[in-house]
């Protein structure tokens, strides 16, 4: 962990200025952008012309309240940068989503989760007010629910990806943590029992008289599934270390429990992609100990996925070897707990891929742009990979049957990466009336791209 200095008030106004006054350069009627170069985005984005919005200097913790638990955050400040500012007061954000290069504004204008979603709701649930730099070019301070001022932007801005306007200040709760956090890996055979499992430990937030204070899992494959039970605890022991030979994925079928310092449980999926690292070779013994271990982060692989996006290789060494195309199945989705055993056995047949990560989450009231019903605990199974199709692979067939049966069953799809909605599903999936009566009240001239065009569209 780093020593990260606080941004403090004063540079914070010189930053919100800057970008006010790129704004200003902006040719008139032109479309408003950020201009930044990375994305945790897996979708296409159009190529940019033009100026964009200045956000340097937007990327950090502007102050902290250790007595409160609050914390001013910058909509541009990693989640790695975040932590390393709060956990030095035994503090964290309520949720921390896996990982490091996440921003705060982009988990809640997308959607970020994490093992304490199933008791914290999703990274927006803990934000108190923001500031959110609008298609109009004026700096909106907004809060939650009717009451709240600008409630109407707050409440339709989570899911909403840059449509409605960029967070600049985001001011959150915080949980108070203990060093370490002890794990207990408990396998399940059977699907139905897995369900039940994870909606009774999320009802009662223990098992076997333990308390549980991070809930998640992986599915291995048909019959193979674990969950994983966390602890927070202050009891020292010997830790593990998942950021050198040892692979964190792997340790859930090696061993019943563990412990990890808190710092490290946060990102424990972060050091390997959760398992994708294994994709360019870094789950081998040889190569992971020549790989440099300041590399072993998933922003690193994303780079390296956008390189080869860019160049074909992996598609050109298929072609020579006689292999299928590939289609890209890169999404997370939420099932109503119930569900989950019917969309892994179809997922299973269907699909094919494996392993898939679970992950329990409630939404703690009603937001419209990703209307989960309030208090229903659902389960987000993140499956991230390539699947063998042939022909057919540019029309994307596996992901549009995925869409179908997600919401068969009653859930609700992630908008990070790729989707397939025609404008009328869309629309009552993601409430688009709504959005739009918001888009127009606070983007009367329609810089800013509109979520469909965003998530759906092709450029």
């Amino acid at each position: 962990m780093r020593c990260v200095n606080l941004r403090g008030w004063a540079a914070h106004e010189v930053a919100v200025e800057r970008l006010r006054s790129s704004y200003a350069a902006i040719p008139a009627g032109a479309p408003v952008r950020l201009a930044k170069k990375t994305s945790n985005l897996f979708r296409p984005r159009a190529a940019a012309d033009g100026p964009g919005l200045d956000v340097s200097g937007l990327d950090g913790v502007i102050a902290i309240d250790a007595v409160a638990r609050t914390a001013d955050v910058q909509g541009m400040c990693t989640y790695e940068d975040l932590v390393d500012a709060t956990l030095p007061h035994g503090l964290v954000p309520k949720v921390v989503p896996q990982l490091r290069t996440i921003t705060l504004g982009g988990a809640v204008t997308g959607l970020g989760i994490e093992s304490t979603s199933f008791r914290s709701g999703l990274p927006h649930e803990s934000v108190l007010e923001m500031d959110v730099f609008t298609g109009g070019g004026e700096v909106v301070t907004c809060r939650p629910g009717p009451d709240g001022e600008h409630g109407d932007l707050f409440d339709a801005f989570p899911n909403s990806y840059g449509s409605l306007g960029y967070a600049t200040r985001l001011r959150i709760e915080l949980e108070q943590v203990p060093a370490y956090v002890a794990l207990r890996h408990l396998r399940f055979d059977d699907p139905g029992l897995l369900a039940k499992s994870i909606a009774e430990i999320a009802r009662s937030r223990a098992h076997e008289g333990t308390p549980v204070d991070g809930l998640d899992g992986v599915a291995f494959g048909p019959g193979e599934y674990y969950l994983t039970l966390a602890t927070w605890t202050d009891a020292p022991g010997p830790t593990s270390d998942y950021t050198g030979q040892q692979v964190y994925y792997r340790s859930l079928q090696q061993r019943e429990t563990d412990l990890l310092t808190m710092y490290d449980y946060l990102w424990r999926w972060d050091t390997d992609w959760f398992w994708c690292s294994g994709a360019f070779g870094l789950q081998h013994p040889t190569v992971r100990r020549l790989w440099p271990r300041r590399w072993r982060r998933s922003d690193v692989y994303h780079k390296l996925i956008g390189l080869d996006r860019r160049i074909g290789f992996a598609d050109w060494l298929d072609r020579r070897q006689g292999r299928p195309l590939r289609e890209r199945v890169i999404q997370d989705v939420e099932v109503p707990v119930e569900r989950l055993p019917d969309f892994l056995e179809w997922f299973d047949e269907a699909v094919g891929m494996r392993p898939v990560w679970l992950c329990p989450c409630v939404a703690l009231r009603s937001w419209p742009t990703y209307p989960l019903e309030p208090g229903l605990l659902y389960v987000n199974v993140g499956f991230w990979g390539t699947v063998h199709v042939g022909p057919e692979a540019p029309q994307a067939p596996r992901n549009r049957a995925i869409e179908q049966r997600v919401h068969e069953l009653g859930g609700h799809k992630s908008l990070y990466s790729d989707a397939f909605y025609d404008r009328a599903t869309f629309d009552r999936l993601y409430d688009g009336d709504n959005l739009a009566v918001v888009k127009g009240r606070y983007d009367p001239q329609d810089r800013l791209t509109s979520l469909y065009d965003k998530a759906v569209k092709r450029h």
